[in-house]
């Protein structure tokens, strides 16, 4: 509107001062007057047309920052959405992985739980075998039999008994009884043919209190001092268990791969192959 304005007063003036000229009835001073009021009217109209100008350029330039500021918007808002996604996924997968950790867990103690259920029923019947049978002795002419109870076949302090004791505390979760026990069996009887078990079962004693560092040395003690013990597959596992158990995740690598290479049809190796393909390793 200022531009229309000023664009009629400047060809009012131009018309005027054409006419005044034309008719010679204005001075040289006037007309001199008219012509700079011209100037001044076309600076001005100059002026405005920049003016307007820049205002045009900026109000382009804020369309353009607007329709930018939208087009990010509208991409952050996509890029939450995937985040969040990919974040519930995560958590949907860390549940899983926390879940078959704790199936596998759960196999393996169901395992080691069963080992001790036959190895105590085992013990039992070598004890009651080892006893000897009631005697019989005539009485009489009645023919009848007095029987004479048998003596008994534990003596106080026998490591048997101690060996039995030690597995029911394993079994019942007494863990630092059952330590104690399996180690006073190994100190009277080192030689025996259970010194094996009594050495493995310190070390998931030691394990079931999350001791892992000490389980681990533990279970070396089983496989060195006796590699040809069937409790070794079970140490070598339960030994790769505790190693990832404290972070050490190529370490318990190792061992479960040494499970499935030299016991391959044991029960361990399943378990072992489990935990392997949990963490993303393929076995064959």
């Amino acid at each position: 509107m200022r531009t229309l304005r000023l664009l009629q007063q400047f060809r009012l003036l131009a018309l005027a001062a054409a006419a005044l000229a034309a008719a010679g009835c204005v001075s040289t001073s006037d007309f001199e007057r008219a012509q700079d009021q011209i100037a001044e009217l076309q600076e001005e109209l100059a002026n405005v047309r920049r003016t307007t100008a820049g205002k045009e350029e900026v109000q382009g330039v804020n369309v353009r920052i607007a329709e930018q500021t939208e087009t990010l918007l509208r991409s952050n808002a996509t890029l939450v959405t995937k985040v969040a996604d990919i974040e519930e996924r995560m958590q949907n997968t860390h549940g899983s992985t926390e879940q078959t950790n704790y199936r596998l867990d759960q196999l393996a103690q169901q395992l080691t739980q069963a080992r001790a259920d036959i190895e105590s029923l085992r013990t039992m019947i070598a004890s009651m075998q080892q006893q000897p049978a009631a005697v019989t002795a005539p009485a009489g002419t009645s023919g009848s039999e007095v029987v004479v109870p048998a003596p008994p076949a534990v003596p106080a302090g026998n490591p048997m008994e101690t060996y039995n004791a030690a597995l029911r505390d394993y079994q019942r979760g007494n863990y630092d009884l059952a330590i104690e026990g399996f180690r006073e069996f190994l100190d009277a009887s080192p030689q025996s043919e259970l010194a094996d078990n009594a050495a493995y079962w310190i070390g998931e004693s030691l394990f079931s209190q999350k001791k892992y560092r000490d389980a681990i040395q533990q279970f070396d003690s089983v496989v060195n001092s006796y590699p040809r013990s069937d409790k070794v597959p079970g140490a070598l596992l339960k030994k790769g268990f505790a190693y990832i158990s404290v972070g050490e995740r190529a370490q318990g690598v190792v061992q479960l791969q040494y499970v499935l290479h030299e016991h391959p049809r044991s029960q361990e190796a399943a378990l072992a192959r489990q935990r392997l393909k949990q963490l993303g390793i393929e076995t064959r």
